[in-house]
């Protein structure tokens, strides 16, 4: 499988970026270890339960967020692509629908660049999750800087 076919257009994709002050091999460590991954995934306040994290192509990855308020929210994963250290990729297996490719490129050695994109079949899911999403990409991003700042010690 190469790149090309997590080919989109933009009004079926949702791109979320930031440049982290972490190493490359830091950070893709930071989405691969379940034992760090399972402290910073997902918006603010949620927490997580991992059934299952089986990182290789082909292997699955299921989980639940728990949210803050209420609310279990069940997530099932088949990862597609890993390149070690610089992209995964999964699509969903529960609904909502769609892609995603996470893309990690050194800047410097202590300075990474993350690209976070969520690809849609249609422009029309894309556009249901788009106003949720974008803010909580972020909020994604904002957990992780803190789980790498606690794995740099």
């Amino acid at each position: 499988m190469t790149t090309e076919a997590f080919s989109t257009t933009p009004d079926c994709e949702i791109v979320s970026s930031r440049i982290v002050d972490a190493s490359q091999e830091l950070v893709f460590y930071a989405w691969t270890d379940p034992n760090h991954l399972k402290n910073w995934w997902g918006p603010a306040g949620f927490t997580n339960t991992f059934n299952e994290f089986d990182f290789r192509p082909g292997g699955k990855w299921s989980f639940v967020m728990h949210g803050p308020g209420k609310g279990n929210y069940p997530n099932e994963c088949e990862f597609l692509k890993i390149e070690k250290p610089t992209l995964i990729a999964w699509k969903r297996i529960s609904k909502p629908l769609f892609h995603v490719v996470f893309t990690f490129e050194a800047i410097t050695s202590e300075k990474t660049k993350i690209v976070f994109r969520m690809i849609f079949d249609t422009p029309e899911e894309c556009n249901k999750l788009k106003p949720f999403v974008v803010d909580k990409n972020e909020e994604n991003f904002d957990r992780l800087e803190k789980e790498l700042i606690k794995m740099a010690l």
